[in-house]
């Protein structure tokens, strides 16, 4: 099994500044993508950033210029640094990795239980 643990969610006024951070443990031969989802309510679950082993990120738009994500393949992390921070980013973030558990294991959809991200003044 893998565990995804997810850190530093928060109130933050608009314009301002958070990091997310998310650990992968558990058993663990490779990760293939690490990124993170979010979901405001009454809304579907989008994509916000991912980041693949060879280092390509892909954005969603509206967060491009102000989200920058980052990972350590060798700890099995990843980070969300958010900027500019607008109301609309509002959302519970959830983090997911897909996985590989030993040689031979199909890829596997893993996320974290979720932190909430509040921009309001």
């Amino acid at each position: 099994q893998v565990q995804l643990v997810e850190s530093g969610g928060g109130l933050v006024q608009p314009g301002g500044s958070l990091r997310l951070s998310c650990a992968a443990s558990g058993s663990i031969l490779e990760i293939n993508v690490m990124g993170w989802y979010r979901q405001a309510p009454g809304k579907q679950r989008e994509l916000v950033a991912r980041v693949f082993s060879d280092t390509t990120r892909s954005y969603a738009d509206s967060v491009v210029g102000r989200f920058s994500i980052s990972r350590d393949n060798a700890k099995n992390t990843v980070n969300l640094q958010m900027n500019s921070l607008k109301p609309e980013d509002t959302a519970v973030y959830y983090c997911y990795a897909v996985v590989r558990e030993y040689a031979g294991r199909s890829w596997l959809n893993y996320w974290g239980s979720g932190t909430l991200v509040t921009v309001s003044s």
